[in-house]
């Protein structure tokens, strides 16, 4: 994943955005490291309102946003004002 092509996006815009029907990632190792990365973000973003980097894809490019990760359920991250990002979506979680 070359992070330079990621298209910055306001966090406000990304319930606007259609996001991929099928995993962006292909190998279960790094749909688990996706998932311990999400884990490390929450519980940076609950305790320490830590920022991190968000590179995932909608339907037609590879995006990014910095922002705090509130919580999550079993398909999704929640941003502020309960903006969602399906996991599935999401490359990589990048910490600061």
């Amino acid at each position: 994943m070359d992070r330079s092509s990621a298209i910055h996006v306001a966090k406000e815009l990304i319930p606007y955005l259609t996001f991929p029907d099928i995993d962006v990632l292909t190998s279960k190792n790094l749909m688990k490291e996706r998932d311990e990365e999400i884990k490390k973000a929450l519980l940076l973003g609950n305790g320490d309102h830590e920022k991190v980097r968000i590179y995932f894809e909608d339907k037609f490019s590879l995006k990014q946003v910095e922002t705090t990760i509130w919580g999550m359920t079993e398909k999704h991250i929640i941003l502020k004002k309960n903006t969602l990002i399906p996991k599935k979506a999401i490359r990589k979680i990048h910490f600061n």
